[in-house]
């Protein structure tokens, strides 16, 4: 703003007005029962730049009729008068691109209501500060155009001028050739239809939560002793990073166990940097396989607890044999895929059992039933709680089993002897069977089916949509036709979010267009206003193609919000020059000519200050920035793109639809440099 206004009393408006919005946003979010956390916070980061663009543009306009001779007073009275439909405009459109996020279902829906709300409320109530707060702050702050300036604005002003008059003179050979930008808009549409196709497409970005998981898996049936010893051997390969401040492990769960790891605080490394490091260092031990698997910010559903990675595949089927066999061909299979990793399933089904068939008619001849001999044994192996010794302090529980030593070997299953109702001891031998078999340590149910989940993680620089069909296809000429394959949790949820973030998109853009249809009571002018969003979307996938990053929710969420951005440009330009031809005889060529001149300034000033705005997001500092990258990139490339397009395009399309309207003048190019026909030929407020 001090750029551009060349003045710090000018600058402090709008600077005056961020707090009272976002103040106000605050206190609407406390009503909602809303809390700061990372959605809202970066909801809150975002609409700094929202709530700056009304402030901007209705102080400009001021600024405009202070610098043509109007005293503070007057030229706040008279700009706001004339500005005021433009940010009513500008602030609805705004606030409903994010309407279809508010009815987005499932866990996305819940996910991202709030980050709308937040976003939402802050346009609205910066909508209100800039026709209420900012008109009464430049009628006190700002001083009359006799007032002398000071030496950044004398040094300054050449360059400015020579920026405004090449605009002038470009927008001239534009609008008089006017043919190459239509051309150009069909290209931009092309392309952006190409970039969409080259950007990899994913879910949720990996998260850097300062702590990463290792999983661990033995051969069925390790005892827990050889699992402790195992932990052991991984802690002394953890321990000597120096990233890893803590960790912790459990090693209860049958052949699986897990670490829980902490990075430290001044680690340089990122999460994915600690774990590829690590891989080599783990995956080579013998005796046991290591996954190592840095959560995503939000985990959907999945394979619950035995779920080593972050993608799920699940395999249902009533034939559990079939089921079985295909799931280990399937896993098999995925291990040679060059895009996935730490592939692995929860089927446990060569596990080492113990099988007693008891002989009913020998245990009836000694009076003994299989409930007793059930009972019996669950009293060894079990154990239970057969007493309750009490003290004066406490109280004791009496657990019934057998020695330790003799549980750890099937062999002392016959030293077990059953007492018959005559007294006498018969040992298990004479009663039953015992055999040495294999078995599932547990079976997995989906819904009433049998299911078996296959996980895997995805290579460094993989995005889940370039391995979604492939694995597909495999499963598809593996599995046999009686088992079905599907997705689960965050690979279902991606599955889904494909297909409905696109036609989220056309509604959002539906929305905008319906809203500012009923403002300006036209269906023509919405049109105009939304021609550079296709610039704006190929700014967008054009920085993600250059940087590797990913169309994902983040980067989606980017997408929608430059719909609200770039329309802001159009509406300023589209709004003078239906005021134009509305005050006199005037033809649409010409008055939106002096609508791009007269609106140069605040175009840049709002631009400026919403890429500055999106660069935190774009850096993705601290905890968790990876993740928000996207978006910032999203915001950044759209309008840096975007804010030429427009600046050319708005103008051109302004024309050909005035053309089909048929309120299109004779004229179709403009008259020579120096007309009074075509207004102004030099900046706003400066004279040369």
């Amino acid at each position: 703003i001090f750029v551009f206004l060349r003045s710090g009393r000018a600058t402090l408006i709008p600077a005056l007005a961020l707090p009272f919005s976002i103040l106000g946003t605050i206190a609407i979010m406390k009503l909602c029962g809303f809390s700061l956390n990372t959605l809202s916070m970066m909801a809150l980061i975002l609409s700094v730049c929202f709530v700056v663009d009304d402030a901007i543009v209705m102080l400009e306009n001021i600024v405009r009729h202070i610098e043509s001779g109007l005293t503070p007073l007057e030229a706040a009275y008279k700009g706001s008068k004339e500005i005021g439909f433009t940010i009513l405009s500008m602030t609805i459109s705004l606030a409903a691109v994010f309407i279809p996020i508010l009815f987005m279902s499932g866990m996305l829906g819940r996910v991202f209501r709030e980050f709308a709300v937040t976003i939402c409320v802050a346009i609205l109530v910066s909508g209100v500060v800039s026709i209420t707060l900012s008109p009464m702050l430049a009628s006190l702050l700002l001083k009359g155009h006799e007032a002398e300036t000071g030496w950044f604005y004398r040094v300054t002003e050449g360059g400015y001028q020579a920026i405004y008059r090449f605009y002038a003179w470009s927008l001239r050979g534009v609008l008089n050739y006017r043919w190459v930008m239509g051309g150009m808009f069909f290209a931009v549409l092309g392309g952006t239809y190409y970039l969409y196709t080259l950007v990899p497409k994913g879910f949720l970005p990996n998260g850097d939560a300062n702590q990463m998981q290792i999983n661990v898996q033995a051969a069925q049936g390790t005892s827990f002793f050889k699992m402790v010893e195992y932990q052991r051997k991984i802690a002394d390969v953890v321990k000597q990073d120096p990233d890893i401040e803590a960790f912790m492990t459990n090693a209860g769960n049958s052949s699986n166990a897990r670490f829980f790891t902490m990075f430290r605080q001044d680690r340089t490394a990122t999460a994915q940097q600690i774990a590829e490091r690590l891989r080599p260092k783990l995956t080579n031990s013998a005796g046991f396989n290591v996954f190592l698997n840095i959560q995503p910010p939000i985990r959907i559903g999945g394979g619950g607890y035995n779920s080593r990675s972050n993608y799920d595949f699940t395999l249902q089927g009533q034939n559990t044999e079939e089921l079985y066999a295909g799931a280990h061909d399937l896993e098999e299979a995925l291990h040679k895929v060059p895009d996935v990793q730490d592939v692995n399933s929860d089927l446990e089904f060569k596990s080492p059992q113990i099988s007693i068939e008891i002989d009913r008619e020998r245990a009836a001849v000694y009076g003994l039933n299989p409930s007793d001999i059930q009972n019996a044994l669950y009293g060894a192996y079990g154990p239970s709680n057969v007493s309750m010794i009490y003290s004066p302090k406490t109280q004791y529980r009496v657990v019934m089993e057998v020695q330790k030593k003799y549980q750890a070997f099937s062999d002392y299953l016959s030293k077990i002897s059953f007492k018959t109702p005559s007294g006498v001891l018969v040992p298990l031998d004479s009663l039953a069977k015992v055999k040495e078999t294999v078995g599932p340590q547990s079976i997995a149910h989906a819904g009433q089916l049998p299911a078996v989940t296959v996980s895997f993680n995805l290579k460094p620089g993989v995005s889940l949509g370039d391995v979604v069909d492939k694995l597909q296809a495999r499963a598809k000429e593996i599995l046999p036709a009686s088992v079905t394959a599907r997705f689960s949790g965050n690979a279902a949820a991606f599955q889904d979010s494909l297909s409905n973030l696109g036609m989220l998109f056309l509604v959002a853009v539906l929305v905008v267009y319906i809203v500012l249809g009923v403002l300006y009571e036209s269906y023509i002018h919405p049109l105009t206003i939304l021609s550079g969003l296709p610039s704006a979307c190929l700014g967008a996938l054009l920085t993600l193609y250059w940087t590797g990053g990913e169309l994902n929710i983040y980067s989606f969420v980017g997408l929608i919000i430059l719909v609200g951005i770039v329309k802001k440009n159009a509406i300023m330009q589209i709004d003078f020059a239906l005021a134009a031809q509305r005050a006199g005889d005037i033809t649409p060529l010409e008055a939106i000519y002096q609508g791009c001149l007269i609106r140069f300034r605040p175009i840049m000033m709002t631009t400026v200050a919403a890429m500055l705005g999106a660069i935190p997001i774009a850096l993705g500092s601290g905890p968790g920035g990876e993740a928000r990258r996207p978006l910032g990139l999203t915001v950044l490339g759209g309008l840096a793109v975007s804010q030429i397009m427009t600046l050319y395009l708005t103008p051109v399309v302004y024309t050909y639809m005035a053309k089909i309207q048929g309120r299109s003048k004779a004229i179709e190019s403009l008259p020579p440099e120096g007309s009074p026909s075509i207004g102004p030929t030099t900046a706003p407020g400066f004279s040369d």
